[in-house]
């Protein structure tokens, strides 16, 4: 079990800790869903590249570099699934390492990626569609999924018409799931209103749920830092992540530091305190205190749920760490289907934003 000192190990000793029992127990092509372009192992891998960079452990770098190209051939060909955001996730590994290599298989396979923006199905607003498979859904995780790979993009590449799409996108997931009263995001919205979890007042989703709105404010967080210092998008983006600590920090569970799996249903007995989502928050609080986005006091929060990570959500043993209490992939859906999501341990979705959150705790804590 974990030692009583806990709290004096750094918080990159953590990610690293995490990643080196990860990568003991998986070769890239064996991460979950094995053999595939997956946002899994996407988030992950993005957890081990900014290891990387903060480390210069070139074996973090290896082991991320041998996922892509066991799955991207010489000449930039991939099998990725073309009718979801989610598959672009995993592309934000290819600009360190067209960068780092030059090889042009990088960029064709993020050429790729790209041009699946022209092809995703739309609403009558022109948001994506998540997947094909949830017809006229946008969902707070595609923000994520495709956002920050489409800035990086616009940057790399000349691109600055990919920018205003994700602006775009952006503007309409706030138009229709904000909670006024909350201040909070709901998981989505169904432009027919045919779903049986929409409200039928504004045909969003009726749940807060954790890790989709600690999607929203990771990519919100980041994407900041990729525009232009001039934009005008800075300043009401700046905005909107200042509102959101402030409702995230009244949410914050007072016993743990963490967060519920509905955010803003914790005094429900069958709620649950999820790590995931506690993960990406911390994470965005951190990066907003260190950018300056909000007053330093915040870090008090950043710091609480951090703590409250170690002290409920992780074990070490024999050198290997364990992060538990992670949901699953999961839908959009009523409340009882949240809180009944099967937890697991170590799942790529829960170890990815832990170690985001390592790093964005290292940062402010430097």
């Amino acid at each position: 079990m974990m030692n009583e000192n806990v709290k004096v190990k750094k918080p990159l000793y953590w990610a690293s800790q995490l990643t080196e029992t990860l990568m003991k127990k998986y070769s890239p092509n064996e991460l979950p869903p094995a053999g595939r372009w997956h946002y899994h192992q996407g988030v992950f891998l993005c957890g081990v590249m900014s290891l990387w960079e903060k480390t210069g452990n070139k074996k973090y770098y290896q082991y991320y570099k041998e996922y892509v190209d066991q799955i991207i051939d010489n000449n930039g060909n991939f099998y990725f699934r073309r009718d979801e955001l989610d598959s672009i996730q995993a592309g934000l590994l290819l600009f360190s390492l067209y960068k780092d290599t030059g090889n042009k298989k990088y960029k064709l396979a993020a050429q790729k990626l790209r041009s699946l923006f022209h092809t995703l199905n739309t609403t009558s607003e022109g948001g994506f569609w998540h997947k094909d498979k949830y017809p006229y859904q946008m969902w707070l995780d595609g923000l994520y999924m495709g956002g920050p790979f489409a800035f990086h993009y616009a940057n790399e590449f000349n691109e600055p018409e990919l920018i205003d799409m994700v602006i775009h996108q952006e503007q309409l997931m706030r138009k229709h799931t904000k909670d006024e009263k909350t201040g909070l995001y709901y998981h989505g919205w169904d432009e027919k209103g045919e779903m049986p979890w929409v409200n039928p007042e504004t045909n969003a989703a009726q749940e807060i749920w954790g890790r989709s709105l600690g999607w929203y404010g990771l990519a919100i967080v980041n994407m900041i830092c990729l525009l232009p210092e001039d934009h005008p998008k800075r300043i009401e983006w700046i905005g909107v992540i200042q509102d959101l600590v402030v409702a995230l920090s009244k949410f914050q569970d007072e016993k743990t530091g963490l967060w519920y799996q509905v955010v803003d249903k914790g005094e429900r007995d069958d709620n649950w305190l999820e790590a995931s989502a506690s993960s990406l928050f911390i994470y965005t609080i951190a990066k907003a205190v260190t950018n300056k986005y909000v007053d330093y006091e915040y870090f008090k929060v950043a710091w609480k749920g951090f703590n409250g990570l170690l002290e409920h959500k992780i074990t070490e043993t024999n050198d290997l760490v364990v992060i538990k209490d992670i949901c699953i992939g999961t839908s959009i859906g009523v409340y009882d289907y949240y809180v009944n999501r099967e937890r697991s341990e170590n799942d790529l979705h829960g170890a990815g934003a832990f170690i985001m959150a390592c790093m964005a705790m290292d940062q402010l804590d430097s």
